[in-house]
């Protein structure tokens, strides 16, 4: 049984912003029966004495936590590698230095637009935009590598390239592109939001040969599909895919929930992933690695001959295996085919 690559761990629902396109639907509001010092403390002594994640300490805002790099410490003395994710607007002089000394190996901004017009609109609160890139600004006086995190909609589609531009101009380490996916928020904005099918391959099939002059780390997330354009394009040159020249997307997979990532709620509750609302289990009433290694829900997840329609006949499941948020939010399925992929596999256009 392999352990969890990443691990995302939502400390507090509670946050400074109100994002469009939220996945938590946080507010600036007091949550109940988040879990305590001692509860984190406790999990993750189970967690670094079986596997070995990149634990990203996320919210809502996870600078809302008090005890935020009590927790930061205490995993990496454990061993554990630890990111933030964080929309960078509460990050001041000193948290920046206390960011640096808790141990933290990266951190991750929200930026959804090249400007403050775009961005502001996203996360609801104008001024946004300019106290995130003061705190990535303070980041990195403090030694602390950054990313930027972009999430793709209609809205600011046709930005990618000048958002990229903006990461570098701001010395990230990485820009990571995440496809919108329908859940929390991102419902509401679903049906005037959501790139079409053919805007999303457009997407993919540009992102693949800009990574190859892009400066920076930059990765495609939430789009499974990706995994299948460059096997695709790299065919199409007449080459293989390696790691030594294209990373980790020649040696992973699309959709990892379940299986190589997980995501721990406010509350304690374990999901296959952020977007996905379903429960494996509680770390209040189940030892974590029980619920890795023994859930239904992830058992599922694992098994790809379960999945279903086109993505169950598709011949690049193994790379791929479909967005399985978006396919319960189109179905109520979790294995399901996915609802924003456009290609048709082989054995259907065959048959």
């Amino acid at each position: 049984m392999n352990g969890p690559r990443l691990i995302f761990w939502e400390l507090t629902k509670r946050c400074n912003l109100r994002c469009v396109h939220c996945r938590a639907e946080s507010y600036d509001k007091e949550y109940i029966n988040e879990l305590s010092t001692q509860q984190i403390h406790y999990v993750i002594d189970t967690i670094a004495g079986n596997y070995r994640p990149i634990i990203v300490l996320t919210g809502g805002e996870p600078l809302y936590r008090k005890d935020l790099f009590d927790i930061a410490g205490y995993a990496h003395k454990k061993g554990l590698p630890i990111a933030l994710a964080t929309n960078g607007t509460l990050i001041n002089e000193q948290i920046a230095q206390q960011i640096k000394a808790s141990g933290f190996q990266r951190v991750s901004i929200s930026i959804d637009g090249p400007d403050a017009h775009t961005h502001d609109a996203f996360r609801g609160i104008p001024g946004s935009f300019d106290k995130a890139l003061h705190g990535a600004l303070l980041l990195q006086h403090a030694g602390v590598p950054f990313q930027f995190n972009t999430t793709i909609t209609k809205r600011n589609v046709d930005s990618i390239e000048d958002i990229l531009k903006l990461a570098k101009e701001k010395c990230a380490a990485a820009l990571h592109i995440f496809m919108l996916v329908p859940v929390g928020c991102g419902v509401e904005i679903a049906d005037t939001d959501m790139l079409s099918k053919e805007q999303y391959e457009e997407v993919l099939h540009w992102f693949y040969h800009k990574t190859k002059e892009a400066g920076i780390e930059f990765k495609a997330t939430c789009a499974p599909h990706y995994y299948r354009i460059i096997r695709q394009e790299a065919k199409k040159e007449g080459r293989t895919l390696t790691f030594e020249t294209d990373g980790l997307a020649a040696v992973t997979r699309g959709c990892l929930a379940g299986s190589g990532v997980c995501f721990i709620s406010h509350r304690g509750d374990v999901q296959p992933c952020g977007y996905l609302p379903l429960v494996a289990g509680n770390v209040l009433q189940t030892p974590f690695n029980r619920i890795w290694e023994s859930s239904e829900l992830f058992a599922n997840l694992r098994d790809l001959s379960k999945l279903k329609g086109k993505c169950g006949l598709c011949e690049y499941k193994a790379f791929c295996a479909g967005c399985r948020a978006r396919a319960y939010y189109a179905t109520g399925d979790y294995m399901d085919e996915e609802p924003y992929c456009m290609y048709e596999p082989k054995r259907m256009t065959h048959a």
